[in-house]
């Protein structure tokens, strides 16, 4: 066991870093991009407090369509993008904008079923009340549904530790990285069932964390 500590201890601690940088960069930069993607598909809706057909139509087809494509395929697809953008594909740098299209328009899509579950005959009254569409998107449907919110977002933080997960076999690093180069090309079985470990504790950290959040504000 201190052999393999001595051995492995700095290399597993190293991806687990990678991984938590990549997870929470991404994660902040998507909740950014998510949350505005989710109030303007609620919004827009038919029965929205602004409604568009086209741009409801456009923001709902752009976000199936990323949403149909599995990670690792949207990760090669965009690699022009991610050069450009990035000036590398690989690292951590090369792996943050497409595992923000990965995860953006999915935290766009929770929050858009988080926001409708607030019941249409609140957002009435308060609209009858001469209070602004803007005051009752942001203080009364965002806050109605912050619980649901939080829940929403537990559920995308846990798949994008996936998603760097998978990111790793393109050299970006992390724990993902490790489990394939050590655990599985070198036949090291014992670094891969460490990386598979801790992976699982850190999901049942964010799972537990993500409870406990919402439970209280689904209490205020």
């Amino acid at each position: 066991m201190q052999t393999f500590i001595n051995t492995w201890g700095s290399v597993i601690w190293t991806g687990f870093g990678q991984t938590l940088a990549m997870t929470s960069i991404t994660f902040i930069l998507s909740i950014a991009i998510g949350i505005p993607i989710g109030v303007l598909l609620v919004v827009t809706r038919i029965d929205g407090l602004h409604p568009n057909k086209t741009v409801y139509s456009i923001t709902n087809w752009i976000i199936n369509i990323l949403r149909s494509l599995p990670f690792i395929i949207l990760l090669f697809l965009i690699l022009p993008i991610t050069k450009f953008v990035a000036g590398t594909t690989i690292g951590i740098r090369g792996v943050i904008l497409p595992l923000v299209v990965y995860a953006g328009p999915y935290i766009g899509r929770l929050v858009e079923s988080s926001l409708l579950e607030v019941d249409p005959g609140t957002i009435e009254a308060y609209q009858s009340m001469g209070i602004s569409n803007s005051n009752i998107i942001w203080r009364i449907m965002v806050r109605e549904s912050r619980s649901s919110i939080i829940r929403g977002l537990t559920i995308a933080a846990i798949g994008l530790i996936g998603a760097t997960a998978m990111a790793g076999l393109v050299g970006a690093g992390g724990l993902g990285d490790i489990a394939y180069q050590y655990g599985f090309q070198r036949y090291q079985p014992d670094v891969m069932y460490v990386t598979i470990i801790i992976l699982i504790v850190l999901v049942q950290l964010i799972q537990s964390i993500g409870n406990v959040v919402s439970a209280r504000l689904k209490k205020d």
